[in-house]
């Protein structure tokens, strides 16, 4: 564990490394503000000297040196107030690049990343373990770079006071830094249980809140609690340890720095009794004690902030370095005729269970294949296939006779049109959803492309027209897959992929949905996932499968008449329809 929470510092200051010039500013203000307040102990002691002397108080020494001090309070407040902003924008910065990181990398991420791991524990990384991030980088660059300067500043000073109480201030300060490492290395192992359970937390209460018509339908609400007090009381633990932990190393040091304090008050009264020491440096050298160590409890009193931001910065960067898709070639796939030729694939997401085995389909330009089968039996699986959102196992796919292997994703989904079950709109206008693929597009082109997806009846209903935010309570689930619906016509794909495209639309505008789609897959390769068999009476060829395998293909009639397994679909769903 302290292996990987030094490893993620080294992580951190590659990106604090890229504003080196913030950073030196950083450090050259940090040293002056350091020197300008070690500085004016010297001058309190030089003053109280004065006081002290035998003879008459030397006022005009004592106001001299008192004028003094206050300039050089006022110029050490400017320096310090300059430092500061620039630390504030110095971490900002590094933030900035941590965050954009990680949402460029779930870009890049294959989809088997993401589905295996919630959602909410993502967004919980990117948002609130940045978060912490951030303020533990400003508490740690506030304290850090004073705190060294000030030690070593001190130390040069002391030294120039006093070398026996000096050294015997160094000889303690490993006792102060032992303890402080003993304690840390307890609480980081806290704060990185405190923060993935966290996460947890964040990703079960997105999953509830998401799906709160269906808890409330199945009568979850009270298991929901359940697991939530669960994962609160495993929350409440982690952090009340890693507090634990962590506010022992104040009063530790603040302990050792008190013996450290009365030594030094003890030593310099023997030193002034031999002469080798006046009551000003014995004041000087309080101070300087006390300013010595107190980087020490300074960064002992946010021991908590840092730990906390070490450990939300290893889950951050965990995601940062999760392994993403295989690198995209460079060739660029030209506007698909539509022959999709998919040869001996094999493919599983367990690799130790093998869902699609030896897979041949081949398909002319133009051509409506319908895939059926019972639930599991890789019908969605193949279409993720198709569009390289997995990459095949074993075998190949190629479009035009190009593996889709070697050409860019971009390219190759630029050339379906794809809608599916579950539907997805952004927050946005209902413009800006519908022309999410084409965002040049016209308002007559939109307006045209909804006429023909029949969403255009209940779009200039809206509020605004075009113009209307959505949200997600704005539509039912079926006016929703309507406009995913005229997304694709917008777009006028050369191949379309419809998985239950109509599952969510009432029977007549399904009906006349399904006259748009004829219209739109004229000369267009078409792949349809269906359950509903009366959706695929049409298809040119009909692809039956069954445990990731291909067990008959042919049309409608030819099917019907082998008497096999398709048949066996078709009457379960017909047969008293056809009786009536």
């Amino acid at each position: 564990m302290k292996k990987s929470g030094s490893g993620t510092f080294l992580k951190v200051m590659k990106y604090i490394g890229r504003y080196r010039m913030l950073l030196v500013m950083s450090v050259v203000l940090a040293g002056a503000s350091v020197i300008l307040q070690l500085y004016i102990p010297n001058l309190f002691g030089d003053a109280i000297d004065g006081i002290v002397a035998k003879g008459n108080v030397d006022f005009d020494m004592v106001g001299n040196y008192l004028a003094r001090i206050l300039v050089l309070v006022i110029i050490c407040s400017a320096v310090t107030f300059v430092m500061n902003m620039v630390n504030n924008k110095l971490t900002y910065k590094v933030v900035r690049d941590i965050r954009s990181t990680a949402i460029r990398r779930i870009q890049e991420l294959p989809l088997s990343y993401l589905d295996s791991h919630s959602s909410g524990d993502i967004v919980s990384r990117v948002i609130a373990d940045v978060d912490q991030i951030s303020d533990g980088l400003l508490l740690g660059f506030t304290q850090l770079f004073s705190g060294v300067i000030t030690i070593v500043f001190t130390l040069i000073f002391m030294f120039l006071r006093s070398v026996p109480i000096t050294l015997m201030v160094v000889v303690f300060t490993p006792v102060s830094f032992w303890v402080a490492k003993l304690i840390a290395g307890h609480s980081f192992k806290m704060f990185r249980l405190q923060s993935e359970t966290r996460g947890e937390q964040t990703a079960l209460v997105e999953e509830m809140v998401g799906s709160e018509k269906t808890v409330k339908a199945f009568g979850y609400g009270k298991k929901a609690s359940q697991r939530y007090r669960s994962i609160n009381l495993k929350l409440q633990e982690y952090s009340q340890k890693a507090v634990f932990y962590s506010s022992l190393t104040n009063p530790s040091t603040r302990a050792i720095n008190s013996v450290v304090y009365a030594l030094v008050a003890l030593a310099g009264s023997f030193l002034i009794m031999g002469g080798t020491l006046t009551v000003g440096g014995l004041s000087v050298l309080l101070t300087y004690a006390n300013q010595y160590m107190k980087p020490f409890n300074d960064i002992s009193s946010v021991i908590t902030e840092l730990q906390t931001a070490l450990a939300c910065a290893t889950r951050v960067f965990e995601l940062i370095e999760a392994k993403p898709e295989s690198p995209d070639p460079v060739a660029e796939m030209p506007t698909a005729e539509g022959a999709v030729r998919v040869d001996n694939v094999s493919f599983s997401y367990d690799k130790s269970a093998k869902l699609i085995d030896d897979f041949n389909i081949e398909t002319k330009k133009g051509m409506r294949v319908a895939i059926v089968g019972p639930t599991g039996c890789g019908k969605t699986t193949v279409i993720n296939l198709l569009m390289r959102f997995y990459d095949v196992d074993s075998g190949s796919i190629s479009i035009d006779g190009h593996d889709i292997r070697e050409v860019s994703r971009h390219s190759l989904r630029r050339n379906y049109g794809m809608v599916l079950q579950d539907t997805w709109l952004m927050n946005g206008t209902v413009r800006e959803n519908i022309a999410f693929g084409k965002p040049d597009a016209t308002d007559d082109e939109i307006i045209n492309a909804a006429k023909e997806a029949h969403s255009w009846g209940f779009i200039r209903r809206l509020p605004e027209g075009l113009d209307t935010v959505l949200s997600d309570d704005d539509l039912s689930q079926g006016q929703k897959q309507l406009l995913c619906i005229t997304r694709v016509m917008l777009c006028l794909p050369p191949m379309l992929i419809l998985d239950e495209a109509t599952s969510s639309i009432d029977t007549r505008t399904e009906i006349l949905i399904q006259n748009a789609f004829d219209k739109l897959m004229q000369g267009r390769t078409s792949f349809i996932v269906a359950h509903r068999l009366s959706t695929i009476r049409d298809a040119d060829l009909i692809l039956v499968m069954k445990d990731g395998r291909i067990i008959e293909q042919g049309n409608h009639e030819s099917l019907l008449s082998n008497g096999g397994f398709y048949s066996e679909l078709y009457n379960s769903q017909f047969a008293l329809q056809d009786e009536g």
